[in-house]
């Protein structure tokens, strides 16, 4: 397990889980199991593509998981990313 991955599910995480903290954890995720911590240029598309897969699969677990002990379902909105400036 890559230990620079935190858990980012209630209550361990106090407040929600950020886009930003999901795609760092996809990043650390898809860094230990290329072997790379940076892309070369030609695995670089490839790379990014699985950053971004990871991200959106652990958006949607987090919105699925139920917390023992909280009623039910734990349905907290993911923080979006802003729209980036251009």
């Amino acid at each position: 397990m890559c230990r620079s991955i935190k858990t980012l599910r209630p209550p361990v995480l106090p407040e929600e889980a950020t886009e930003e903290d999901m795609r760092a954890a996809a990043l650390q995720f898809v860094r230990k199991v290329s072997g790379f911590r940076a892309p070369a240029a030609h695995n670089r598309e490839v790379f990014e593509q699985a950053v971004d897969e990871i991200a959106e699969a652990t958006r949607k677990l987090l919105e699925g998981l139920e917390v023992r002990g909280s009623g039910g379902a734990v349905k907290r909105p993911v923080q979006e990313p802003e729209p980036d400036a251009a």
